[in-house]
């Protein structure tokens, strides 16, 4: 029988996700205007990009004046110091230094302060609380320990909770799967692809995950956690409850999973969430598709304040329940640069996903975009033991209205990783 959450922060985190709109509002322009008081002159992207705003910020109203911030804009010039140009600090007072993934663009170096790494991890345990993490878990992080920043504060946080935390950098898969059978791990922290990846080598070594001592995954850096087809996938493979989870190295762990499934909560008690209407370039309504603006109010060494994410979601701001934070229904369905127009209808990536997981005898599936003419096209590779793609093609015409292009490959010729999937390989002119 597990013990009961030892953080004592615990009570303090669900009395935050139940307040009001109004009084969240009152507490995020509170820790706001603290941290820009430390940071502004000491910032100098933000004290030159601020010069019009007076500060203290006194509504809501003047903090939806303030400009935005784009990736393009923290990105330094050759001349430059290497490090994204958003740093608060000299370099001596830094001592976390991460990069980005580069899967769109070169990858931006960010710094974090010690105070702000505790931000991190007190942050992380909003996703710990969802998925119910005890003192007596052993949790076991599937994932290479490099400069991208991956589960490191995932580490430091289920630390820091009292769990045996175990690394897995530098396993192989067979490696990680014995680790996690040897240890009697109970969670598994890892990419969706990498799950399923797992999930896949055990079935052909006749290792039965479902029997095992797992019992939560905490899954992100996609956004198949929140797909009901590949939740269920993984779900029944592993014998175990998905927990999804968002977050980015610019910006901080933003998102945890909805106790209902469905969707993820934004972290509002550390994160203001601001949602711009991907077609009518005005506010989003709830339910709209629009792009996710964040502001950190917890990170003065790399601040980032009404910050264009380019993940594409639909908010819902719940009036009651145990938690008020507003509600991304679905997750994150896909990045703003990666929608094709086929054909006039609007596709995402995920969307594509959710339908070949379907599909469990599917080991693994390529997209590729391309342009014929003035218009998007798309192709499907999957590896199907039935080498019946029509199949696939029939369901994604029946759930999209839409004809695609699906080919079999050879089983174990798409490539696999623990990170960042490469499932989707644009070769449209951007």
């Amino acid at each position: 029988m597990m013990g009961r959450m030892s953080d004592p922060r615990h009570d303090e985190r669900r009395r935050m996700e139940a307040l009001s709109r109004d009084d969240l509002r009152k507490w995020q322009l509170q820790r706001l205007n603290e941290m820009l008081l430390a940071i502004i002159p000491l910032n100098r992207f933000y004290t030159e990009k601020f010069h019009d705003a007076r500060l203290p910020l006194n509504s809501w109203e003047e903090f939806q004046e303030l400009p935005w911030t784009t990736k393009e804009e923290l990105v330094p010039t050759p001349d430059q110091a290497p490090h994204a140009k958003n740093h608060t600090f000299g370099l001596d007072h830094y001592v976390r230094y991460h990069q980005t993934s580069g899967t769109k663009g070169r990858p931006l170096v960010v710094l974090d302060t010690e105070e702000d790494w505790q931000w991190w991890i007190v942050t992380w345990q909003y996703v710990l609380d969802a998925a119910e993490i005890k003192t007596e878990d052993r949790v076991f992080m599937a994932f290479g320990f490099g400069p991208f920043i991956g589960f490191w504060s995932a580490f430091d946080a289920v630390t820091a909770r009292g769990c045996l935390t175990i690394p897995g950098g530098g396993m192989s898969t067979t490696a990680r799967l014995k680790t996690i059978q040897n240890a009697s791990a109970t969670v598994v922290f890892c990419t969706p692809t990498y799950a399923l990846h797992l999930a896949e080598t055990a079935q052909e070594q006749g290792v039965d995950l479902a029997q095992g001592s797992v019992r939560v995954l905490i899954l992100a850096g996609e956004p198949g956690g929140s797909l009901p087809s590949v939740r269920q996938r993984l779900e029944t493979a592993w014998g175990a409850k998905l927990i999804d989870h968002a977050g980015a190295s610019e910006i901080g762990p933003w998102g945890f999973a909805d106790r209902e499934d469905r969707g993820l909560h934004v972290n509002e008690a550390e994160f203001i969430a601001e949602f711009w209407s991907h077609e009518r370039d005005a506010p989003a309504e709830a339910g709209e598709l629009s792009e996710l603006v964040l502001t950190n109010l917890g990170r003065k060494g790399t601040p980032l304040i009404r910050y264009r994410t380019g993940d594409l979601v639909r908010p819902i701001w719940p009036e009651s329940g145990p938690c008020r934070f507003v509600l991304l229904e679905g997750g994150v369905l896909g990045r703003a640069d990666d929608m094709l127009i086929i054909r006039g209808v609007n596709i995402f990536p995920s969307s594509i996903e959710s339908i070949v997981r379907q599909f469990h005898e599917i080991q693994e599936y390529r997209l590729t975009a391309t342009k014929k003419g003035e218009l998007d096209d798309l192709s499907i590779e999957i590896e199907d033991p039935q080498e019946n793609p029509e199949r696939v093609a029939e369901e994604l015409q029946l759930q999209l209205s839409l004809r695609v292009e699906v080919t079999s490959v050879p089983l174990g010729s798409l490539p696999r990783s623990e990170g960042k999937s490469r499932r989707f390989v644009d070769l449209r002119e951007k």
